[in-house]
């Protein structure tokens, strides 16, 4: 059976998030590309190939469940649980169907659904490393960690050499912050599946977040030549400039992040940032808005947009986000007297921030006495 993890960005899309937020600094295609739309053909046209099989054994479970897996391999995630569906109402014997169905869910986001579905695929006798592989990836996405390693290493009793379970092991042992495990199953994938740009980028990460931006700039360059469009990788290029001490052309790189992939909100998260130390508040509200909808407990992140706000003269906008603030930080007087502040302003009262003087302390007279007086 042909695995059905092969690092897709859809496959790893949860899990890459989730390991780039584990992996914070304790601060802090092929040269030739493939056409990704005759790659996804095949599979399309399969299933389209079992149309008129279906047509003349419409009660056959078996040919619904194959259709179910094309049109998954082929990113047609609802047509496919259809399909899987029908199957499993035909016959719900084959633990196989439970599996595709629990691939059907886990592309959908629906993580503990798809987990229920792998629990029957195993009880009904489906035994196979692409299964221990889902379950530790699900596990993982739940945080999981100590149960996704367990089912990793049962997948790989069965395949030794299966790059995404050593791939998933060192995602697990970076939530673990076990970072010197992390880098080793990371690069024991890399050396079974090189030309895997996720791989990259996730070495990359970590080698920035722990203060080794040269071989971060090679895994990322390495990276991009494999898969010239991947923005995470972008961003590890540029993160490597910024740490070292390059902050014009990481902007640069940023930008190109930014262009390429609208979701990954650390480079609008870099380049806000940089905006703000440069007092170009105009050009922070764009990037922070997107991070902020991306991560809404970036470090500073809401602060440095409300002030940017506030500067620009938009104090509705600048109340919405200090109200923001003064509601995660409870107590905190200086969020509230922001939004005592900047909502006054919005209405056009212009609160007097001159301190009053220091009242005089009364000093009684000095009363002389003169001897024999």
């Amino acid at each position: 059976m042909v695995s059905v993890f092969r690092f897709s960005r859809s496959g790893v899309l949860l899990l890459a998030v989730l390991a780039s937020a584990c992996a914070e600094a304790p601060q802090e295609r092929p040269d030739t590309l493939i056409d990704l739309k005759t790659v996804a053909s095949g599979p399309r046209i399969q299933a389209e190939e079992l149309e008129g099989a279906i047509r003349r054994q419409p009660r056959n479970a078996s040919l619904y469940a194959r259709r179910a897996a094309f049109r998954l391999d082929a990113g047609q995630v609802e047509a496919g649980l259809r399909d899987i569906n029908q199957a499993l109402e035909l016959d719900d014997a084959p633990g196989e169907f439970y599996f595709t169905k629990a691939r059907a869910l886990r592309a959908q986001g629906n993580l503990k659904s798809a987990l229920a579905a792998t629990d029957e695929a195993a009880r009904r006798g489906f035994a196979s490393p692409t299964l221990n592989l889902m379950v530790g990836e699900l596990h993982l996405a739940a945080r999981r960690y100590q149960d996704a390693l367990d089912q990793l290493d049962r997948a790989l009793q069965q395949e030794p050499d299966l790059a995404a379970a050593l791939f998933y092991k060192g995602v697990a042992f970076i939530g673990l912050q076990d970072t010197v495990q992390a880098l080793d199953y990371l690069r024991a994938s890399l050396a079974r599946d090189p030309r895997q740009p996720e791989i990259l980028h996730q070495l990359a990460f970590l080698s920035n977040a722990y203060g080794q931006p040269d071989k971060a700039a090679g895994y990322a360059a390495r990276g991009l030549k494999l898969d010239p469009t991947y923005g995470p990788l972008w961003y590890d290029y540029g993160r490597q400039f910024e740490l070292q001490n390059q902050p014009d052309s990481a902007a640069r790189v940023y930008a190109r992040t930014v262009q390429l992939d609208t979701t990954f909100y650390r480079a609008d998260y870099r380049l806000g940032l940089a905006a703000f130390k440069n007092r170009r508040y105009a050009a922070v509200v764009p990037h922070l808005q997107r991070a902020l909808r991306r991560s809404p407990r970036l470090l500073n992140g809401r602060s440095m947009l409300a002030e940017s706000l506030e500067s620009l003269g938009r104090w509705d906008e600048a109340t919405d986000q200090y109200r923001l603030l003064a509601q995660e930080n409870p107590g905190n007087r200086h969020w509230s007297y922001k939004v005592w502040k900047v909502s006054n302003r919005a209405r056009g009262i212009i609160v007097n921030e001159t301190p009053r003087p220091a009242p005089v302390e009364a000093i009684e007279p000095l009363i002389l006495h003169r001897p024999g007086l």
